[in-house]
This record gives C-alpha cells, sequence and structure tokens, in this order.
C-alpha cells in the first residue's frame, strides 16, 4: 500500500452548489482507496491504495469525479514521499503560512516561468522549487496581482494551496 495526495482544482460545482468533503471521500472509497481522509474544505484528500502510475490515480479521479459531481475538475496527484518533499521544500519557511502559496503543477514549471511572472509581481516573492511555483505573498493572496498571471491557460495545471495546508497533509502522511 502507498499513500497519495489528491488536490482539486476546485470544489466549486455551480449553481452555488460546492463538493462536500464526506462525497468526495465516499468518491474515493468507491474507487477502492482506503483510509480516505481529507483535510479543510477545500478539496485535499490523502488516501492509500496499491502503488500506480500517478497519472492513473489522476485519471481515475478526474472520470469517477465528473461521472459523480457532473463536472470535470482537474485533480493533481502525488505519492506521500513526493508531498512530503515538496513540504520540506517551502523556500519561505519563516514565513506566516496563510501568506505563502504554493502552485502544484500536474507537469514541472522550468525557470523561464519566472520571467513570465516578473512583470506582474509586486512586492511577492517568488521561486520554482522541483517544478512547482511558490509565492510569499506578503499578505492577503487575494490581493495581489500576481494571481491573475498563475492561471492554467498560461503556467499549466496546478492548484493552489498556502502552507499552512501543505503542513496539514504532511502531518497526515506521517
Amino acid at each position: 500500500m502507498s499513500t497519495y495526495v489528491a488536490l482539486l482544482y476546485s470544489i466549486v460545482l455551480g449553481g452555488g452548489k460546492r463538493v462536500v468533503m464526506a462525497d468526495l471521500r465516499g468518491m474515493a472509497e468507491d474507487l477502492g482507496y482506503r483510509n480516505c481522509r481529507t483535510l479543510v474544505s477545500t478539496g485535499n484528500l490523502v488516501f492509500e491504495t496499491d502503488r500506480l502510475p500517478i497519472g492513473d490515480i489522476e485519471q481515475a479521479l478526474e472520470t469517477a469525479f465528473e461521472k459523480r459531481f457532473g463536472k470535470h475538475v482537474d485533480i493533481i496527484a502525488r505519492t506521500g514521499a513526493d508531498w512530503l518533499k515538496l513540504a520540506d521544500g517551502n523556500p519561505f519557511p519563516a514565513r506566516e503560512g496563510s501568506e505563502v502559496g504554493v502552485r502544484v503543477m500536474r507537469a514541472p514549471l522550468d525557470e523561464g516561468v519566472l520571467n513570465l511572472l516578473e512583470r506582474h509581481r509586486g512586492e511577492e516573492k517568488i521561486a520554482i522549487v522541483a517544478g512547482d511555483l511558490w509565492v510569499d505573498f506578503g499578505g492577503k493572496a487575494s490581493e495581489t496581482r500576481l494571481l491573475s498571471a498563475m492561471t492554467t491557460v498560461k503556467l499549466g495545471i496546478g492548484t493552489i494551496r498556502n502552507a499552512n495546508t501543505v503542513a496539514g497533509l504532511a502531518e497526515m502522511i506521517g
């Protein structure tokens, strides 16, 4: 058995409806995943299953999600070991966890992305660590222009989590 983390890009289904985490856990259990648990109500899932390629897990989760909830949502998965490396790789560990975020990417970003983001950056500090984009927003992420450049169209499939969530998921893994 291996431990995995899966992150939903969005839990908004439209029409004011959101995915309930108990339903997300149920969906994962229906796929045969075990010890399914969630952290906060933003689509963070930890589970165990036989060792499988990450792409297979992402595809299975996305297909099951669309079938169950009627909407496609990108889902990014990592092995537990890779998640622990991501958590340990936070380049801004001394900063407030709610003000530091990481865009966890399906395909690794290269350093050239930093040039693309530079013109949108204010006082934020940015770094790419192992293909994921870390940002020290220096305040509320919602108050920065940088978010408008951190889209799927510009960067590829990925989703943002703050450092507190990253650490919480790492604690769940153990």
